[in-house]
C-alpha cells in the first residue's frame, strides 16, 4: 500500500490560545500552508470578488457572516492545486454546519485527517487576553504580565504608546469566551465522534505545545 503524506489539518482552541501561531509553525514543518477564515476575508476584499464584497456586508454590521459565505471561501482555497499535498486550517470550521459542508467537499478525496484542539482554561484565557497590550504605532504585542514592555505603556521599538484593544477588556473576553464555547463544543463532538480529534494542553511554552501538537499528529 502507497504510504500517505498528505495531511489536512485542522487546528482549534479558543481566543487567546496561539493556535494562528501554532497554525503558521505546523504549517512550515509539514512545507504546506496555513489560512484562518479571517485571512480569507482579507484575501477576497482585496481581489475585489463578490464573495468578499458579500462577507464586508456582514462585517459592516457587526454580525457574523454566514456559514454558506464562509464555506464557498474555504472550499475555493482548499481545492487550489496549491493545497493538493495537505493544509492547516486555523480555527476553520467554526460550527457544525460548517464542519459537514467541508467534510461532504473533501469526502471524494478522503476528508480531514487531523483535528487538533488545543485546551486551555478559561481563568488561563481571561489572563492572557486582558493583558495583552498593541503599540499604536508599529502594531508591537506585549502582555502585561508574560510579556510588559521596559516601560509601562510604551514600546520598546518604537516608542509609540500601547493600548488595550476594546475586544481584550474583562467583560468582553468572558464574552468572546461563552460564545467560542457555545458555537464549537458541538464541533469538538463531532470530529471526537469521528476519531479525528486530539487534544493537547495549551498551558505550557509555545514551543512545549508545538511539540505536543507534533506529537499528535504522528
Amino acid at each position: 500500500m502507497e504510504k500517505k503524506t498528505r495531511l489536512r489539518i485542522i487546528l482549534m482552541g479558543p481566543p487567546g490560545s496561539g493556535k494562528g501561531t501554532q497554525a503558521t509553525q505546523i504549517a512550515e514543518k509539514l512545507n504546506v500552508q496555513s489560512v484562518s477564515s479571517g485571512e480569507l476575508f482579507r484575501d477576497q476584499l482585496g481581489r475585489g470578488t463578490e464573495l468578499g464584497f458579500l462577507a464586508q456586508t456582514y462585517m459592516d454590521k457587526g454580525v457574523y457572516v454566514p456559514d454558506d459565505v464562509t464555506i464557498k471561501m474555504v472550499t475555493e482555497w482548499v481545492d487550489s492545486p496549491d493545497h493538493r499535498n495537505g493544509f492547516v486550517l486555523d480555527g476553520f470550521p467554526r460550527t457544525k454546519a460548517q464542519a459537514e459542508a467541508l467534510d461532504r467537499e473533501l469526502d471524494a478525496t478522503g476528508g480531514i485527517d487531523k483535528v487538533i484542539y488545543i485546551r486551555v482554561s478559561q481563568e488561563e484565557i481571561k489572563k492572557r487576553l486582558s493583558g495583552r497590550l498593541l503599540c499604536r504605532r508599529c502594531q508591537a504585542p506585549y502582555h502585561s504580565e508574560y510579556t510588559p514592555p521596559q516601560r509601562p505603556g510604551v514600546c520598546d521599538r518604537c516608542d509609540g504608546k500601547l493600548f488595550q484593544r476594546k475586544d481584550d477588556t474583562p467583560a468582553l473576553v468572558a464574552k468572546r469566551i461563552r460564545v467560542y464555547t457555545a458555537e464549537t463544543e458541538p464541533v469538538i463532538q463531532y470530529y471526537r465522534q469521528e476519531g479525528k480529534l486530539a487534544e493537547v494542553d495549551g498551558e505550557t511554552t509555545i514551543e512545549g505545545v508545538g511539540t505536543a501538537l507534533m506529537a499528535a499528529l504522528g
